[in-house]
């Protein structure tokens, strides 16, 4: 299923960059267009994750360099039963977190030293199990490639303000064509983005509240990482909007709403659907259970690096997160990004 959505995604984002670039410079700008489409599907596979964690200027940590973090992800990973991933850091102090690659085993996440900084233990924990989540469904190869394809076909919308009006380029849609060139072509390319990215989200919310075994931990961190992308610019964001649909929580101002242009759903109705998982858990504590069983006769949940020194879940109470328990430092010994 994953395999058919890609392959119909890349048909539509090729159509599409095809029809701009008639518009753009009529039939010898179609073939062109082709031809870019098809060097941009065969790049976008093969290394748009490592554009993407360019652009955000992210830096590869492990066990040495960001220890508590590194080790977070590790035991997560393991908890949902999938391949270490290649973790990055960002230096940005936005509260945000992305997953990118190609499949499982050639997949990246990456948080920003802001997401570190402000939330507790649990809550990053419940983060990066989102991110997981992400990869464990291949959404990271569908997500990335419509990055791509959206950046690309916003710079052919800018290309055709300065060369779409030329009398001599074959395009008999004349003006008309360069402004949908302009207007319409890009605004497409960001409604697949949002018809990709929305429901996915929430997919990934369940799933990552059942590997890190707590949604609360998830909706707390949530609201925190909405209410510091209010209050804090991403410069990056910014510049490469394209990839906005990557980040767990949007990343760009003024894109709070959960409108039709809005590429994540709204964060209350996200919370409030972990709500609900935390009490249907609550009620039914059985299904609730963790893959690896707790200790006889202790009534505890297995304990790892994401938990540390939790308190037993209550049935009728779910856990909620603490506060930052990490300090001024929570990645370990200065790294790179300092």
């Amino acid at each position: 299923m994953n395999t058919l959505r890609t392959a119909m995604l890349l048909a539509a984002m090729t159509a599409l960059f095809m029809g701009v670039g008639y518009l753009v410079g009529g039939s010898g700008g179609m073939m062109i267009a082709l031809l870019i489409a098809a060097g941009t599907n065969l790049f976008s596979y093969w290394n748009a994750d490592k554009m993407v964690l360019s652009m955000h200027r992210a830096i590869e940590v492990d066990e040495r360099n960001a220890p508590e973090y590194y080790a977070i992800v590790k035991g997560l990973a393991q908890r949902a039963g999938l391949p270490m991933p290649r973790t990055y850091l960002i230096d940005n102090p936005q509260p945000n977190a992305f997953a990118t690659g190609r499949n499982p085993q050639n997949a990246a996440v990456a948080a920003s030293t802001g997401l570190l900084e402000q939330l507790s233990h649990e809550e990053v924990a419940a983060v990066m199990a989102h991110e997981l989540a992400h990869v464990q469904h291949r959404d990271t190869l569908t997500m990335t490639i419509v990055a791509t394809f959206a950046g690309a076909i916003s710079m052919l919308g800018n290309f055709a303000f300065f060369f779409g009006g030329n009398r001599d380029n074959n395009n008999s849609f004349g003006i008309v064509g360069v402004l949908v060139a302009m207007i319409v072509a890009p605004l497409a390319a960001m409604i697949v983005q949002m018809a990709v990215s929305r429901t996915r989200e929430y997919e990934a919310d369940r799933r990552g509240a059942e590997i890190c075994g707590h949604p609360l931990w998830l909706a707390s961190a949530l609201d925190k990482i909405a209410r510091g992308a209010e209050r804090i610019r991403n410069p990056d964001a910014e510049r490469n909007p394209a990839t906005a649909h990557l980040f767990i929580i949007n990343p760009l101002s003024g894109e709070r709403m959960d409108s039709l242009f809005s590429t994540h759903p709204s964060t209350e109705n996200r919370i409030a659907a972990l709500q609900r998982m935390a009490s249907e858990m609550a009620g039914a504590p059985e299904a609730a259970a963790t893959p690896k069983p707790a200790p006889e006769g202790t009534g505890q949940q297995p304990s790892g690096p994401w938990e540390r020194a939790a308190q037993p879940e209550r049935p009728a109470e779910p856990a909620k997160p603490r506060p930052n328990p990490w300090g001024r430092n929570p990645t370990g010994p200065k790294g790179p990004w300092s």
